[in-house]
């Protein structure tokens, strides 16, 4: 090994891990399109400006390909850039980059604006309120993936935020179950049929998935009662989708997927992809194009239909389609297992 490659090993192994990126840009006064492009991945990045062109981001593997990729972006448009590792000379100068990242006025907008949604809400649908609450989580996952430092403000913007969501939830579906703890037993459908169901009235999707699981695998023959409230419910009816019914929420699952387990339905793949989407859609989780899309029928049908047994009933064929759908699907996968169909 040579003197010189030897001394530039030792170089590099003495120099400090970055703890901050600095991207510096040059655009064309002509490339105002390219301009805007670039300001705002900046921004979605969570870059702060040193100066007109200087921007600044705690070191991350994923900040420095992002960076960089634009940094060729700019190139390529004719400009110039260059990306730095930067190092603080002090802990008050570590302690200023930390500040130029404070998010406290950006968490201080989104309760202003959470406080001024929450004077309308009792006023709204089920499908606006949907939509409102979808808009205003992306504005605050928007915040929260930016926020480096999360300090006081996160906490009290996340407790905020549980409040407004707990409200928002209040207002869709009233009387919401509190999931229990306990075994879910095993039971025979034989001995469940001809029988009352009862459920909260204006059923959303854990209560309507769960009324068309029953008619369609546990009680054929089954007859509902839709309750203004919980304590309406009959001593005869086997209540479920609330605090106190048969069939309920149970540790993580919800009345659907408690359902599924107390008759032996776990087994069936088509019916386990149906109870991801009502888990998501009911108590969150992953999204998923399908989840989208049997909330949009759902809330069209409430807006359609103030009949619920109308409602089931539109909601039933729908979701026997979906079902047909996953069905096919798992069908494809077992004949072709390495994806070579057609």
């Amino acid at each position: 090994m040579s003197i010189s490659l030897l001394f530039s090993i030792l170089l590099y192994m003495s120099l400090p891990v970055p703890t901050w990126y600095l991207l510096v840009v040059s655009l064309p006064t002509s490339g105002a399109t390219a301009r805007m492009r670039v300001w705002r991945a900046l921004k979605a990045l969570g870059c702060m400006a040193l100066r007109d062109g200087a921007y600044l981001l705690p070191a991350h593997a994923d900040h420095e390909r992002a960076l960089q990729e634009l940094a060729d972006e700019c190139t390529a448009e004719g400009g110039n850039a260059w990306l730095m590792s930067v190092q603080p000379r002090s802990a008050e100068e570590a302690d200023a980059y930390r500040q130029l990242f404070d998010r406290s006025d950006d968490y201080a907008e989104l309760r202003k604006s959470w406080k001024e949604a929450n004077r309308g809400l009792a006023g709204l649908a089920a499908p606006e309120l949907a939509r409102m609450q979808r808009r205003l989580q992306r504005e605050f996952d928007a915040v929260r993936a930016i926020d480096f430092f999360p300090g006081e403000a996160s906490l009290e913007a996340e407790a905020a935020w549980t409040e407004f969501g707990n409200r928002i939830a209040e207002l869709l579906s009233p009387g919401e179950p509190q999931p229990g703890s306990g075994h879910v037993r095993r039971l025979d459908a034989a001995d469940y049929r001809g029988r009352t169901w009862a459920t909260r009235r204006r059923p959303w999707i854990d209560r309507v998935a769960s009324a068309w699981l029953i008619r369609r695998y546990i009680d054929p023959e089954a007859h509902f009662r839709w309750l203004v409230q919980p304590s309406d419910c009959p001593k005869t009816a086997l209540g479920f989708d609330f605090d106190g019914g048969t069939f309920t929420h149970v540790g993580n699952r919800v009345t659907f997927e408690t359902l599924m387990a107390s008759f032996g339905l776990e087994g069936h793949a088509a019916l386990r992809r149906l109870a991801e989407i009502v888990h998501t859609l009911d108590v969150g989780g992953e999204p998923m194009a399908e989840a989208r899309g049997l909330e949009a029928v759902l809330s069209g049908a409430h807006v359609r239909l103030s009949d619920d047994n109308a409602l089931l009933d539109e909601m039933c064929t729908v979701l026997d389609s979906l079902l047909a759908h996953f069905e096919r699907e798992s069908g494809r996968r077992k004949r072709n297992p390495k994806g070579t169909e057609r």
